[in-house]
């Protein structure tokens, strides 16, 4: 009983690691994103 409970841990921690890996993907290219726009305002009111 001890073993599968260290397994079902296990698994959702891989599950966990996985679902947050996702999560700073998509933040990463939020920032990005948002630091284009930003880069692009700054270039049209240099001009």
């Amino acid at each position: 009983m001890s073993r599968s409970i260290r397994a079902v841990t296990a698994l959702t921690l891989v599950g966990l690691f996985l679902a947050a890996c996702n999560t700073v993907a998509g933040v990463g290219r939020d920032i990005e994103a948002g630091g284009e726009a930003i880069t692009g305002t700054a270039e049209d009111a240099a001009q």
